[in-house]
């Protein structure tokens, strides 16, 4: 038998509009009451994006020997988890108490389309979503319990005071202030590595991967995570609003430390480079099956929004 070449712009295509599906059907509709709200929360989740924490969850379900509805489910269920969480903390991250920001993903923010108030909730209702989704998943028929319990302690720890929300603590905190290299890296893994790293563990989960296979994905996600972060580093220094779909130039305009102005724009981008490198052979004993987790690390890294 032929092996087919991998047609990477075919599988983000059918993914893309996997995981927009499967957001329509676990939010919950714009006329449910109380409406407002309810319509504010889809605006915030399908409002476009990169959905690449959702991207990863599939691409790593995809490395394992299960499969069948349950599989498929499981993995619906933790794409629209992350991407709920994901949401919310950009809803939040935009209110004027944070980066006081108008414009996300092309439109404006959630709280100048609708207002403060309802935003603040928005960000609330979304991240108890995400938890209430991975709860009732219908995952696999072998310790279902426990890959439920799993994936909500991976989300849990990710997006806390030790994961995202911990991140954002530290980079309000870092505003004027001269981070070294360390310090940064630290800020970087805990508010953008972390949920990045838990989308490729949710998948992993799902698709019940062995104790060292999970280890291969987590020098994967660590290194991804970080490369992500320093590449927005670069995005923010170098592309415009339009092209960005959101503000460009608010980490030098609010004197926050970046990749950029710590290191040197040539600097920044042969780390992302490296990194991507390094992301790509952790993969290695998983051959061609880790296909789109390869080819999700260079768009990752080569991308220019």
């Amino acid at each position: 038998m032929i092996n087919q070449p991998f047609q990477f712009e075919d599988w983000l295509r059918t993914r893309g509009l996997r995981t927009e599906s499967a957001l329509d059907a676990l939010l919950d509709g714009a006329n449910t009451h109380p409406h407002r709200l309810h319509q504010a929360m889809r605006y915030a989740a399908q409002g476009g994006g990169k959905r690449i924490r959702p991207l990863l969850v599939y691409a790593a379900g995809e490395l394992g020997t299960v499969g069948g509805e349950s599989l498929d489910a499981a993995l619906d269920a933790a794409a629209v988890a992350i991407e709920c969480i994901h949401a919310y903390s950009l809803v939040h991250d935009d209110l004027p108490c944070m980066d006081d920001d108008d414009l996300r993903r092309g439109r404006p923010t959630v709280h100048k389309a609708f207002d403060e108030a309802t935003a603040l909730l928005v960000g609330d209702a979304l991240q108890t979503r995400a938890f209430e989704v991975l709860a009732n998943a219908n995952t696999n028929a072998n310790g279902d319990v426990q890959v439920r319990l799993s994936m909500i302690r991976s989300l849990a720890s990710a997006s806390g005071s030790r994961g995202m929300a911990g991140g954002q603590a530290i980079d309000l905190e870092s505003v004027g202030k001269k981070l070294d290299l360390a310090g940064l890296k630290q800020m970087h893994a805990m508010k953008t590595g972390a949920l990045l790293s838990c989308a490729v563990s949710l998948g992993g989960i799902a698709a019940q991967l062995s104790s060292t296979q999970m280890q291969h994905l987590a020098t994967y996600s660590e290194a991804l995570g970080l490369a992500f972060q320093i590449v927005d580093d670069i995005l923010d220094a170098t592309a415009d609003s339009q092209t960005l779909g959101k503000t460009a130039g608010k980490d030098a305009a609010n004197d926050k430390p970046t990749y950029v102005t710590l290191m040197g724009l040539d600097y920044a981008q042969q780390a992302a480079n490296e990194l991507q490198e390094i992301a790509i052979v952790s993969l290695a004993s998983f051959g061609d099956e880790a296909r789109a987790l390869k080819a999700l690390a260079g768009l990752v890294v080569k991308r220019d929004k």
